[in-house]
C-alpha cells in the first residue's frame, strides 16, 4: 500500500480523512446540505394530512417574509436584534478576553476565578431576567445584559483554554532569552493564541444569537425574537418559521464573515477551511 493511501485510508477522494477536497465539490455539497432539508420540508407540508397551522409550506413562509418586509418593517426588526446581539457579545468580549488571558496564564488567577466562573456558567440566563429587570430596568440595557450573561462566562473559560494551549516550549524559550512576564504575554502568548481566540469569538457570537429570544422577553416591542413570541400568541406559525430562518440566515452571514477574516488574518492556517 502506498504512503498516500495509507495516510488517507484509501477509497474515494471524498472520504479521505482530513484531506482537502476541491472547492467546487465543497460548495456543491454545502448547497445540497442546505437544499435537501427545504425539499423535505416542502414535500411533508404538501401532504393533505398536514395542517398549515402546524407546518406551513416554504411558499407560505416566503410570502410571510415578503409581507413582513413590506408592511411590518422587517428591516427595523433585523437591525434592532442585530444591535442587541452584537452589543451584548462585544461587551462580553471586552471583559472576557483579558480575564480569560490571565486565567490561562497565571495559576493563581485560575484558582481564584475559574471555579466561580464554572459555577455561574451553569445558571440559565433566563433565570436572571427578574434580577436584570430590577437592577437594569426594561430598556435596551436589559436585553443587552441578558445576552452578556449568556455568553460572558462561557467565553471566559474558552479564552482561558485557548491561552493554555500555547506550547510551554515557546514560553520557556522566551524566558531563556530574558523576556519579562509582560513581554511573554504580549509577544508570545497573545500572538500564538490569536487564531484560536478568533474562533472562540465566532462560536460565542452564535451563542449570543441563541439568547436573542430570551433577551426580547424583557418588555420588548420590536426585534425578531419579539416578533416570534408575538406570532406564537396568534398562531402565526408561518411568521415563527420566518423569524427563525431570518435569525439563521443572519447567523450564517456573520459566521462566514468570521471565517473569511480568519483566512485573511492567518493564511498559513487556511488549508482545509472554507
Amino acid at each position: 500500500m502506498s504512503e498516500g493511501k495509507r495516510l488517507s485510508g484509501g477509497g474515494s477522494p471524498l472520504w479521505q480523512i482530513r484531506i482537502d477536497i476541491d472547492r467546487r465539490q465543497y460548495w456543491l455539497l454545502a448547497l445540497c446540505g442546505l437544499v435537501a432539508p427545504i425539499l423535505a420540508w416542502w414535500l411533508v407540508s404538501s401532504l393533505d394530512s398536514v395542517n398549515k397551522v402546524f407546518l406551513p409550506s416554504p411558499a407560505d413562509v416566503l410570502q410571510r417574509v415578503v409581507t413582513w418586509a413590506t408592511e411590518d418593517d422587517l428591516a427595523q426588526d433585523v437591525a434592532i436584534s442585530t444591535w442587541r446581539v452584537v452589543a451584548g457579545w462585544a461587551l462580553s468580549a471586552l471583559f472576557a478576553l483579558p480575564i480569560g488571558l490571565y486565567i490561562g496564564t497565571y495559576r493563581t488567577v485560575q484558582a481564584l476565578l475559574e471555579p466561580l466562573t464554572d459555577f455561574i456558567r451553569y445558571m440559565p440566563a433566563v433565570a436572571f431576567i427578574p434580577l436584570v429587570m430590577l437592577w437594569v430596568g426594561i430598556d435596551e440595557g436589559s436585553k443587552i445584559a441578558i445576552i452578556f450573561i449568556g455568553t460572558f462566562f462561557q467565553m471566559v473559560l474558552m479564552v482561558a483554554e485557548d491561552v493554555r494551549r500555547v506550547p510551554m516550549a515557546q514560553i520557556e524559550a522566551a524566558q531563556t532569552m530574558g523576556a519579562t512576564r509582560g513581554e511573554i504575554i504580549e509577544k508570545v502568548i497573545v500572538p500564538s493564541s490569536k487564531p484560536a481566540l478568533l474562533d472562540t469569538l465566532r462560536i460565542t457570537m452564535g451563542w449570543a444569537w441563541t439568547y436573542l429570544v430570551v433577551a426580547e422577553l424583557v418588555a420588548a416591542n420590536s426585534g425578531l425574537g419579539y416578533a416570534i413570541l408575538k406570532a406564537q400568541r396568534f398562531l402565526q406559525t408561518d411568521k415563527i418559521f420566518a423569524g427563525i430562518l431570518m435569525i439563521g440566515l443572519i447567523g450564517l452571514i456573520i459566521d462566514q464573515s468570521f471565517r473569511l477574516i480568519h483566512r485573511k488574518a492567518f493564511p498559513y492556517l487556511a488549508g482545509g477551511r472554507r
